[in-house]
Formats: structure tokens, C-alpha cells, sequence
């Protein structure tokens, strides 16, 4: 009675846990589009949408995507056999225990009318799925802990993951093996299901003993091997009786049945120990909590995985509803399975190696934004390094292709990005070819939100954090020297130039305005001549800087052999750097939500 109330606790808390997560997809935000549309917008979007599904012709598209990419993991099959295996034997082993042995009183025993946990096909099957789940798990740790695959960080939630379906399996097994060797077991079984008393039928139930020992691996002090055939027959005839109905041969549950032959010569005093009971309170309660804390932990992506996979499916940025497309992305946060496949593929990710940024690889991104999107609050520094990650991105679109989970990467990091940028932080990566994707969307943005945050990154590498964000700090060049410069080969070449202006002139960019002087503040061979005045502030500020494309003809045409487009890219770097370390500086006596 205890166990069948706790139970329906733990799956009603199961069902309201996923009901709220499900209605998180429909009333966070993430990203700038997000703001467009309330949460009764959304569900009705949503709600269209599924219809339009269903009765359309893209049923047909939805069920083979369940076929191939959710029931047989075809995307991460092609990336990766091992990890592959790993995966269906944890999810098919998994969900076939969850419903076959877990969810028994409302799936097996309405569908099987001689349904009993301890006979067969049931118990094979239930020690199959259970050691599926087990060489998963153990795939899980080898990956992480002993492979070490390259980019693949581990957080609490992944440590979560392997313990609890550690714990739930290994203790099944040991509470399997447990039961196995007890004799206490035996004696109630023998009570409750034969009918049996030691008054009445000793010597039946000292053949029926004698039987379970020799063939079903108890271990008994009353009997002892080796046993008369006549009595082995008395005791056959008692189990076929009373006890074959319910149960089968333990040898069918191969992992119970190892662990209990090799505890056979303690298994008496762990039965006096009171093990069965122990390990059984031991894997309810781990079974308990792991049901009801699933929707809340890594686990959810067992369901959130399979509706990305297949809203993407049949969805489109072009055509699908607005409503419904920041719904999917919130959605996708919930999906990801922190594999750490995109962060592999990431063509950004040599810049983690030196910034140390964890937020540039896409998987830890993914981690990062669902705290954004939950509405918790940071810190500006925070929101800058939340801002880097995201804007230090070629959009290359590697990791929406390799992506498990189907998700669409690129459009997300997108929308968050002019999300973040918009809330007026200074990002000074704005300036450089890193907005190459921003610019080619630019029609999709109002002017002046295109143009803002160009401008404040402008004055932030230029030392104007006083103006921009109402603070008193500011940011100084002066206390550092031309020395800075050492870090790049050649650095010291500005001091040859002589002013010829031939980098100037054949400067595509100062090509492109009608006043480049009044657009870019200084021309390459004005910042030439102010490093070699030692004047490194005042040639770390100019827009030039950052319009410039890196294609390298003023440094060819140079007859002075200046490494002029090498000077301005660390120039850059110099800027940068320092334009963030003063925003460190700056107290953040206010949390951004």
C-alpha cells in the first residue's frame, strides 16, 4: 500500500513537474523577438501550428523523423558509433524499464493478465533493460573521465545524470541478488503465496527448501547440500504446486543471479543484516526522486529532445509563425543534451583556448542561456561574458548541422545576441569582422537599433565609459607604452614609415567615403605616425580600426615594408583589452535582469 501511494506522489509530481516546464516554453523569453509576443499569443501560434501539422502533408515528414532521428538516433549515429551506443542503450533501456517494471500497476500487469515481475519473459527482460542501461552508464563515465573527448565539459547536471541511474541500477541488481540468496524471502514467499507453515508442513517445506537451494541459489541454514533425489522430488512436486506459477528460474535474471552466486558466502549474514529491506528502501528512494526530479534535470531532454527534432522538422523561419519560432528557441534550451558535438565542430573554439571563455563553445553557451532566459539576475559582468560567448561566433553554421538535437543554432545565437548587444553593454567585437553576419541581416533591424550599439562600442574602445554608462570610471591608455606592441612579429616597423601615404591610398575603405577623414578619425599612415610618436591611446581610438578588412594591401604596397595591417589588428587587441578591463572595474551596483 505504501509503495503503490508513493507511487502515484512520485508520478503526479512527475506529470506537474513536466506540465510546468512545457509551460515555461511559452512564457520565457529569449532573445529580442521574444518581446513581440505575450504567452496567450504564443499558445494559440502553437496550437495553429500543431494543427496545420496534422492535417497536412508534413505528418508524413514528422513520422519519419521519429523513425530515423528519435526512435533509431540516426544525427548521432553519423557522428559517432560509440557515443551512438551509449545513447540508445541508456534511452531504450531506460524508457523500457520506466514503463515495462517501474510504471507495472498501469502499463504490464493491465496489459498482461498473468503479469508477474518474478517470471518470464518479464524477468529476463527487466535484468536485459536494466544491463543496457548499465554498459550506457559505463560508456558515459569511459567518455568523460578516461576518453576525455576534446571540448566535452562536465557540469553538476551531467554528474546527476550518471549517479542517479547509477544508483537505481546498480542498487536493483544488488536488491535482485539480495532476494535471491535470502532466506528470509523465501520463508515469506512460502507463507504468503504457498499456504505453507513450519507447524503444519515441515517436512514439505524442508523439500521445497531443499529444492530452492539446490536450484534457485538460496542460501539456507537449515538445509545443506548435497540433498537425497527422493527429497529434490518431493520439493519439485511442492514448487510446481504452489510456487511455478510466479516464479521462474532466477538464472533467467542474469545480472541478479551473478552478483547473488558471487555473495553466496556472506549472503547469510547480509539477510540477518536485513539487506533485502535495505536495498530495497535504498532503490525506491532513488527511483522516488529521480522520477519526480527528472523534468527538472538533464534527463527532461528524453522529452524535449524528440519535439525539437520534430518541430525543426516541419518548421521554417521563412514561413513558419514568428510566435512560434521564439517559442522553439526557448524550447531548444530545454533540449540540448550538453553533448558537446557542436562544441567540437566549433570553428570559434581556438578562441577559448586563449580567453579561457567557456561561454564561447556552443554546448556551455546553451548552459549559460538558460539562465538568461530564466530571468535571473547578473551582473554586467555577467551579461559580458554571456556577450563575448555569444558574439564570438563565425556563424559558420557547423554546429546547427551536427547538432543531435536538431536545434538551430545559428538563428539563436543570433537572436540573443541582438538581445544582449541592445541592452546597452558595450561590445566592442561590434567593430570587427565578428559582425559580418549582424551586417548581412541588417534589414531585418531597425536603423537605430543597428546603428546604437556600433556607436557605443565606438566610444568604449575609445575611453568614453563615462559618457556611455553614466560612471565615473574611465578608461587610460597613458599608463602603458608602445611596448605593448612587442607581443606581435615586427613590431616596430611603424617607426620606418616616412609618411608616403601609399597604405592610405590604397585603402579600400577609405575608398568607400566621400569624407574618410571626418568617418574614419585617422587614416593607416596617421596611426603609423602616432605609434611612432608613442601615442598608442590616440591611435587605439579611430574607426578606421574597425572598418578595416584585413585584406593586406597596404602592407604589400608599402614600400617601407611597415607590417601596417599586423599593427592595426593588434591595435584592436590592445583596445579590447582594455576597453574590458575598465568595464570590470566598473561597480555593478545595479543586476541586469
Amino acid at each position: 500500500m505504501a509503495f503503490t501511494l508513493s507511487l502515484y506522489i512520485s508520478l503526479a509530481i512527475f506529470c506537474l513537474g513536466l506540465i510546468y516546464k512545457m509551460s515555461t516554453w511559452f512564457m520565457r523569453k529569449i532573445g529580442i523577438s521574444a518581446e513581440n509576443f505575450s504567452t496567450s499569443d504564443r499558445v494559440s501560434a502553437a496550437a495553429r501550428g500543431i494543427l496545420g501539422v496534422v492535417f497536412s502533408g508534413k505528418i508524413l515528414t514528422l513520422i519519419k523523423v521519429f523513425v530515423l532521428d528519435v526512435v533509431l538516433q540516426r544525427r548521432i549515429l553519423k557522428e559517432d558509433f560509440l557515443r551512438w551506443l551509449m545513447h540508445m542503450l541508456i534511452y531504450a533501456g531506460f524508457m523500457l524499464l520506466l514503463l515495462m517494471h517501474a510504471l507495472e500497476v498501469f502499463i504490464s500487469e493491465p496489459l498482461f493478465t498473468d503479469y508477474y515481475s518474478t517470471v518470464n519473459p518479464f524477468m529476463f527482460l527487466r535484468d536485459l533493460f536494466g544491463f543496457m542501461v548499465i554498459i550506457g552508464v559505463g560508456i558515459a563515465i569511459y567518455r568523460r573521465f578516461i576518453l576525455k573527448v576534446p571540448r566535452l565539459k562536465t557540469n553538476a547536471m551531467d554528474h546527476y545524470a550518471i549517479i542517479i541511474l547509477a544508483v537505481i541500477m546498480i542498487s536493483g541488481v544488488l536488491l535482485e541478488a539480495a532476494k535471491i540468496t535470502s532466506i528470509t524471502e523465501f520463508e515469506v514467499m512460502v507463507e504468503d503465496y504457498a499456504g505453507m507453515t513450519i507447524e503444519d508442513d515441515e517436512e514439505d517445506i524442508r523439500a521445497l527448501e531443499s529444492y530452492w537451494v539446490q536450484g534457485f541459489g538460496v542460501v539456507s541454514p537449515n538445509v545443506e547440500a548435497p540433498f537425497d533425489e527422493d527429497v529434490l522430488a518431493q520439493g519439485q512436486e511442492a514448487h510446481e504446486a504452489s510456487c511455478m506459477e510466479c516464479h521462474s528460474a532466477p538464472q533467467w535474471a542474469f545480472t541478479g543471479y551473478a552478483v547473488a552466486k558471487l555473495s553466496k558466502p556472506f549472503a547469510l549474514a547480509l539477510d540477518r543484516a536485513g539487506a533485502s529491506n535495505i536495498l530495497w528502501y535504498i532503490h525506491f528512494l532513488a527511483c522516488f526522486f529521480g522520477m519526480a526530479y527528472l523534468p527538472f534535470s538533464k534527463m527532461f531532454h528524453i522529452f524535449s529532445t524528440p519535439v525539437s527534432l520534430l518541430s525543426n522538422a516541419v518548421m521554417d523561419k521563412e514561413q513558419s509563425d514568428p510566435a512560434n519560432i521564439v517559442t522553439r528557441q526557448v524550447m531548444e534550451l530545454d533540449a540540448c543534451m550538453h553533448c558537446g558535438t557542436c562544441s567540437l565542430r566549433c570553428s570559434s573554439s581556438t578562441a577559448f583556448d586563449v580567453l579561457g571563455n567557456e561561454n564561447i563553445l556552443p554546448s556551455e553557451k546553451m548552459v549559460t542561456l538558460k539562465t538568461l532566459a530564466k530571468g535571473k539576475g547578473l551582473s554586467n559582468k555577467d551579461l559580458s561574458i554571456i556577450q563575448e560567448g555569444v558574439y564570438l561566433c563565425t556563424n559558420c553554421d557547423r554546429c546547427t548541422v551536427v547538432c543531435p538535437a536538431g536545434i538551430n543554432l545559428r538563428d539563436l545565437w543570433m537572436n540573443v545576441r541582438e538581445d544582449l548587444i541592445q541592452r546597452g553593454y558595450p561590445e566592442p567585437l561590434t567593430l570587427s569582422p565578428f559582425s559580418f553576419f549582424r551586417g548581412l541581416n541588417k534589414a531585418n533591424l531597425p536603423t537605430n537599433d543597428y546603428v546604437k550599439p556600433l556607436e557605443e562600442a565606438n566610444k568604449a574602445v575609445a575611453g568614453e565609459f563615462d559618457q556611455l554608462m553614466d560612471k565615473s570610471t574611465t578608461i587610460s591608455f597613458k599608463d602603458r607604452e608602445a611596448s605593448e606592441l612587442s607581443r606581435l612579429p615586427g613590431h616596430s616597423t611603424f617607426s620606418y614609415c616616412f609618411g608616403c601615404q601609399t597604405c592610405t591610398t590604397v585603402c579600400p575603405v577609405v575608398a568607400c567615403f566621400e569624407e574618410p577623414g571626418e568617418s574614419l578619425g585617422l587614416f593607416p599612415h596617421q596611426i603609423m605616425n602616432c605609434l611612432g610618436l608613442g601615442l598608442v591611446e590616440m591611435a587605439s581610438g579611430p574607426k578606421m580600426l574597425w572598418d578595416c578588412v584585413t585584406c593586406y594591401q597596404c602592407q604589400e604596397h608599402c614600400p617601407q615594408n611597415v607590417e601596417v595591417t599586423d599593427l592595426l589588428f593588434q591595435l584592436k587587441n590592445i583596445a579590447v583589452h582594455y576597453s574590458r578591463k575598465a568595464a570590470e572595474e566598473i561597480p555593478a551596483d545595479t543586476e541586469s535582469a
